[in-house]
């Protein structure tokens, strides 16, 4: 897949791939929010570890490339984001989902992750993901693989 990205150029997979690199691809709901705050921040602080292990973070959302480019430098983070605006990204990952607020329903991202090996095969997945320690168990099986 290619996306839009932060940074200067498109984030293309299999460019990534050919680099050898695994890649951990982590979807969130929404830019500036506290759960997606506090979870870049998480893949942030170990990303030389992931670096350091040959795997690349990419976080998703359907945020716009505008609204990424000042998430990422408000909070200094060392990994590109992709912009999912049409959420073709979310539906090829199945986190595109119903989601219920308040009573009522409506479609957003489900917080998921996946680590894909350099080949490019899904190797381990996380759905419904609750943020506090996600970054370090992913990381673990990035170890792992």
């Amino acid at each position: 897949f290619s996306a839009p990205a932060t940074g200067s150029a498109p984030f293309r997979l299999k460019e990534a791939l050919q680099r050898g690199q695994s890649v951990v691809v982590y979807f969130y709901p929404k830019d500036n929010t506290g759960g997606c705050t506090k979870e870049g921040i998480a893949f942030g602080e170990l990303h030389g570890q992931f670096a350091a292990a040959g795997c690349l973070v990419i976080g998703v959302s359907p945020d716009s490339l505008a609204s990424h480019e000042r998430f990422k430098a408000k909070y200094h983070f060392p990994f590109e984001l992709l912009s999912d605006a049409d959420q073709a990204l979310c539906r090829l990952f199945d986190v595109w989902q119903e989601k219920t607020l308040y009573g009522r329903k409506y479609m957003g991202v489900e917080r998921s992750t996946f680590l894909l090996d350099a080949k490019g095969v899904l190797r381990r997945e996380w759905r419904k993901v609750k943020v506090a320690g996600h970054a370090e168990e992913v990381l673990a099986a990035v170890r792992q693989a």
